[in-house]
């Protein structure tokens, strides 16, 4: 028993990101060896995706509710310069699409299979949509993962609580740490869950489905490379004024890898409050910030609409001066910054972003198609970029900010 106790305690204690290396390596071997083998562990992976989705939800609640309602007065929570880094970071990745495009034109094989979505018909719906965000059942909000939902009512509670007495912000302070101490427990479980992710996906795919879309995914992960390795790191520089790599490394290794494999974002935000944590930021800022980033901080989602609309612009040879391929940026930009208010996310605004070209519904929907096609890799590093672009952004800020106050 003790050695056992022993083994389990080695576990706890050990190297998270050595663990999901293994159970990334330990998946792709079985799924090469026993089809029938990968597909049967591939519960493991839903159940941990399942309980981080699960956990979520209450985490942000009542973790924003306790930060504001135990916040000291005139405490300095560092958001307004978090959030011009999310929507300035937004549209430099839509920029660099831009780019990366006009460097290296790609044409499409267009395809059906997208009839059944429906995208949104401009960006005034695709605010509506999330201005009826705000205002949903808080019930609701909760159960169906509505984070804008939840920010505001967590906000306005947290708001109305701070006046309470000092026995009420305990209570809540009390379950904010009990909550937090269940998503270590969950997290410690990602190298048995994202063994049954990869599983899973190269049983059912492997690479075989996307090799026709080998330019298309070079130019797509080419231009989420450079905004993770050059972009991010020039501008988590200048806020910070010392070498960006090892807090950017930090963050695509202990945020952008569990991102990559469970392709949400909003899975992912314990995994980026933890981090957030063990970095010893302020807990007033990342409550807040980190589920605000998984909604409108979205570079990776920027470059798949600018990325996908261009391929279909060059597929049917319209031409596109430089100040419309600015426009581009701006509106995907946009765009991406609400695409949590849409079902379906990035890929279903991609047929906005066409529209500025005149390209139909039509054939608008196919492009969306092959974005389907090529999701199991462009999902996984969208998702893997946009979540530790919020963990580095909410550090930079917080570092600036104490290198300013001393």
């Amino acid at each position: 028993m003790n050695q056992k106790t022993s083994l389990f305690a080695k576990m706890a204690s050990g190297s998270l990101v050595l663990q999901i290396l293994v159970g990334i390596i330990a998946g792709v071997v079985l799924a090469t060896v026993s089809k029938t083998g990968a597909e049967n562990v591939a519960f493991l992976g839903e159940l941990f995706v399942g309980a981080l989705k699960a956990i979520a939800p209450i985490l942000v609640f009542i973790l924003v509710a306790a930060s504001i309602a135990n916040q000291k007065k005139n405490a300095k929570t560092n958001m307004r310069p978090i959030v011009l880094l999310y929507l300035f970071g937004t549209f430099c990745a839509a920029l660099t699409a831009v780019l990366m495009s006009f460097a290296f034109p790609t044409t499409l094989v267009l395809v059906t299979g997208a009839q059944g979505a429906t995208p949104p018909e401009g960006i005034g719906e695709v605010i509506n949509t999330l201005l009826f965000k705000v205002v949903d059942n808080p019930v609701n909000a909760l159960m169906t993962g509505n984070y804008i939902g939840i920010l505001a009512w967590g906000v306005g509670l947290g708001i109305a609580l701070h006046h309470a007495s000092d026995s009420t912000k305990q209570v809540f302070a009390d379950v904010s740490h009990g909550v937090s101490q269940m998503v270590r427990f969950i997290i410690r479980l990602a190298p048995i869950g994202i063994f049954g992710l990869v599983s899973a996906t190269f049983a059912a795919t492997g690479f075989a489905a996307i090799a026709g879309y080998a330019q298309l995914l070079a130019v797509l992960l080419g231009a989420m490379a450079i905004i993770a390795l050059v972009v991010n790191p020039a501008i988590v520089y200048y806020k910070i004024r010392r070498n960006p790599y090892p807090l950017v490394f930090t963050c695509l290794r202990e945020s952008g890898v569990t991102a990559f494999f469970t392709r949400s974002s909003a899975a992912n935000i314990p995994v980026n409050m933890a981090l957030c944590e063990k970095l010893k930021l302020h807990e007033d800022t990342y409550s807040v910030s980190i589920p605000l980033g998984a909604t409108i901080n979205m570079g990776g989602a920027a470059i798949t609409i600018t990325v996908l609309t261009l391929a279909a612009v060059n597929t049917l040879g319209v031409q596109v001066d430089i100040l419309t391929a600015i426009l581009l940026s701006v509106v995907a930009a946009v765009s991406a910054c609400g695409a949590s208010g849409v079902a379906g996310g990035s890929l279903l605004l991609i047929p906005l972003a066409c529209s500025l070209f005149g390209i139909s519904n039509d054939v608008a929907m196919q492009v969306v198609a092959v974005g389907f096609i090529i999701g199991v890799i462009q999902d996984s590093a969208e998702t893997g970029l946009n979540s530790s672009t919020d963990v580095i952004f909410t550090a930079a800020a917080c570092e600036a900010a104490e290198r300013k106050e001393s």
